[in-house]
């Protein structure tokens, strides 16, 4: 397996269920992650080691001030958007527990509270075009860690057209999270998994 995501190209039955599916059966190779992205069946790998203090610090925090009944995890579950017709396994999550009492194996994106995605090379468009057009229409806030430029954004008041709201703040400084989370994260301990050429 390389470093980067390979496609699969959908049954030209292509249904979303008959994709999610396919997905739920894949045999991923340990330490890869198999997603529903633009139509397709994308299988990348799992976050580099260096992210492991970026990813725990900011679980720690948002799992402070996540809602009562939502918990906060790493853990690689794949949570779906059917309308979008997509499913996506987010690097951290904070989700209501509830979503997890189902039968199956993937949870609704609609249970999700908070989103945040670890750029890397091979997922940082993901991240950036198709992940945050369909977080955009139902996730509360969605962080994204720009691992490659040393920057976190925040978006907010998600719209049937996407989030509304967003801030952009550099490793280091202070970033508000937003309700229902509603805090200021600590990000200076964010450069230290960075890919930021100096």
């Amino acid at each position: 397996m390389s470093e980067r995501p390979a496609s699969i190209d959908a049954p030209s039955a292509g249904v979303f269920g008959d994709m999610l599916r396919t997905v739920e059966e894949l045999d991923t190779p340990e330490g890869y992650k198999a997603e529903l992205i633009r139509g397709k069946i994308v299988v990348s790998p799992w976050s580099k080691l260096r992210y492991l203090r970026p990813m725990r610090r900011l679980r720690s925090q948002v799992e402070a001030h996540a809602p009562e009944g939502h918990v906060a995890e790493t853990s690689p579950f794949l949570f779906v958007f059917p309308p979008a017709e997509r499913g996506f396994g987010p690097d951290l999550f904070v989700a209501d527990e509830t979503a997890f009492e189902a039968e199956g194996r993937h949870a609704d994106g609609a249970a999700l509270s908070l989103v945040a995605e670890l750029t890397s090379a091979s997922t940082k468009d993901a991240d950036w075009l198709d992940k945050l057009d369909t977080y955009g229409r139902v996730v509360p806030v969605y962080l994204v860690l720009d691992m490659q430029v040393g920057e976190i954004t925040a978006f907010w008041d998600p719209s049937p057209k996407g989030y509304r709201s967003r801030t952009t703040v550099t490793f280091g400084t202070s970033l508000r999270v937003p309700p229902p989370f509603d805090f200021d994260l600590d990000t200076s301990e964010f450069a230290a998994g960075a890919d930021v050429e100096s």
